[in-house]
């Protein structure tokens, strides 16, 4: 199928058509680069803390030689990371990288059961996990390979008397890390120095090998390991940076990162792209704390910051941060679920600087389309494709519509996944034989080549930029004896997006909502678990007796 490119004539000046996938073999690689060229410059900051180039590069190598040496891991084993955003993230992160060995990045929120289903999937033999969650994986290790637990606290990584402060502090004044028992564990320090009597060899990394399994939910309910490769993030950091390459300063930049590092986002927008220019990244533990990030944001000028709509709408509606300094600011990136007109041209109006959208996919590495840098007004569309990536709207039965026209929203790049970890047929579901990725999602082009979302495919809900399958929620809700019938749906919510809705028919008259949500909490991680709870005598069904989420959608909307 022949693909116009009517996007390429809205392309800023300076950003190429295509990229050069194999200028970096592999992710350490672009690593080694940044190092030598800014090793004294600061890479990663946490609460006070910083840590240059040069730290890191040392640091991660003694991950990298414990794990090799003192583990005897083997190239491809995977290795799970379950914190928030700390220095030992990046640490623990390009060392894994840098021994040849696969990242699997865990939601730290998540509940004993979801841990269980990742672990047992993707075969991790090591987790490293910070102090607060360790319990959860004490929960698992029952079932799951996990060979090695290291564990963390939260001020390991942040010298004396700080770090110490900070862990006792957690621990027995605020109460957040939970008691656990985990014989076997080590330390994340004491790790770090098993990795200094052993030396790191030459590990051959190709760009065919898998870098992460970043998992993502399915319409089937189950997690799905998206396996991405060296290449695919290679190719998505040379994509979103000859994009803003004309908008970054080498060596000068700040940026500020809310999000998560194991979401997707991220991961590569933040930690791997501005990586490589040198820039100094800023990690924000815990951004739902809008005070102290506020707080965080006025200890110096920032020139960069990422987030999901909800975090840009709870940052403005928070004291003080039409206060902060935004000279320097000149780049503030959303993606992960729809920009409102009303938070973009709030944040316009406040820091000065346009709220630039961009859409992507954990089976993208993200990015597929970003708007232009130099947009001067938010315009309600995702962007055009990044360079070397072609974008087309097809309709059910694979044919290309033209400019105008809705259909699914279908990605060719670099950049998609290499498929879905231990699933061929979800694989093939997904990417066709042409090698096109399906989205799910209901798109449109213009005449220029910029592509807008109009709904979404499938029945995922998106709240804060993450995937809730209403499967898992469902399977989840009719383990309770009282439920005879469940649906769970999207419904618009002024500070996530959308919400999880459920409709319950019950089998016990007496279920009560709060019962209901009682048991979700503790099998569901918080934004999976339901704001709305309604009970029904029916449910909506087709004539075979499928359930007709999208008649409870629009009887919502």
């Amino acid at each position: 199928m022949t693909i116009e490119r009517p996007w390429l004539a809205q392309y800023p000046a300076g950003v190429p058509a295509d990229i050069d996938v194999d200028e970096f073999p592999s992710i350490p690689a672009v690593l080694e680069q940044s190092i030598r060229q800014f090793g004294d410059r600061p890479a990663f900051s946490s609460m006070g803390k910083v840590l240059t180039y040069a730290e890191v590069d040392a640091l991660s190598r003694r991950f990298a030689a414990y794990l090799l040496g003192e583990l005897k891991l083997k190239k491809g084993d995977r290795v799970a990371i379950m914190m928030p955003n700390c220095l030992q993230y990046p640490i623990a992160t390009f060392g894994i990288l840098r021994a040849g060995l696969t990242v699997v990045n865990v939601n730290p929120m998540y509940t004993p059961r979801e841990l269980r289903h990742q672990m047992v999937d993707s075969g991790a033999s090591v987790i490293l996990v910070l102090d607060n969650f360790a319990k959860t994986v004490q929960d698992v290790l029952a079932d799951a390979q996990i060979r090695q637990v290291i564990t963390t606290g939260l001020g390991d990584m942040l010298g004396f008397p700080k770090g110490a402060i900070v862990n006792f502090v957690l621990r027995n004044v605020k109460k957040m890390v939970p008691d656990f028992d985990i014989p076997s564990a080590v330390r994340f320090r004491a790790a770090l120095d098993a990795g200094e009597r052993h030396a790191l060899p030459e590990v051959a990394i190709t760009h065919d090998d898998i870098a992460f399994l970043q998992y993502t939910g399915g319409t089937t309910g189950v997690a799905k390991g998206a396996m991405l490769t060296h290449r695919n993030l290679v190719a998505n950091m040379q994509q979103a940076s000859a994009w803003i390459g004309t908008n970054v300063r080498l060596g000068e930049e700040v940026i500020v990162t809310a999000l998560p590092l194991y979401h997707i986002f991220a991961l590569t927008a933040n930690g791997l792209v501005f990586m490589k220019y040198g820039a100094k990244n800023i990690l924000i533990t815990n951004p739902r704390d809008m005070p102290g990030f506020v707080k965080e944001l006025k200890r110096e000028p920032f020139t960069a910051i990422t987030g999901v709509n909800t975090l840009f709408n709870g940052l403005l509606n928070t004291p003080g941060f039409d206060t902060i300094d935004f000279s320097k600011l000149h780049l503030t990136l959303g993606g992960g679920m729809a920009v409102q007109r009303a938070v973009a041209e709030r944040w316009k109006k406040v820091t000065g600087v346009t709220l630039v959208e961009a859409y992507g996919l954990t089976e993208t590495s993200p990015a597929a389309c970003i708007n232009p840098m130099n947009l001067a007004d938010y315009n309600g569309a995702i962007g055009l494709p990044v360079p070397s990536t072609d974008v087309c709207v097809k309709d059910e039965d694979g044919r290309q519509l033209p400019a105008g026209e809705v259909g699914e929203l279908c990605v060719k790049g670099p950049q998609v996944m290499k498929g879905y970890w231990n699933r061929p047929e979800e694989t093939a579901a997904a990417i066709d034989g042409d090698g096109w990725l399906h989205t799910g999602d209901m798109a449109k082009m213009d005449d220029q080549g910029f592509f807008y979302i109009v709904d979404r495919k499938k029945d995922m809900i998106l709240v804060s930029g993450f995937n809730v399958y209403p499967n898992e929620i469902e399977d989840v809700i009719a383990m309770m004896p009282g439920v005879l019938e469940v649906a769970a749906v999207g419904v618009p919510d002024e500070r996530s997006g959308e919400a999880v809705k459920l409709v319950i028919v019950r089998k016990d008259p007496s279920l009560t909502a709060e019962q209901v949500k009682a048991h979700a909490r503790e099998n569901l991680t918080g934004y999976k678990q339901p704001r709305i709870v309604e009970f029904r005598d029916e449910l909506p069904k087709t004539n075979v007796g499928k359930i007709l989420r999208r008649a409870l959608r629009d009887e919502t909307a």
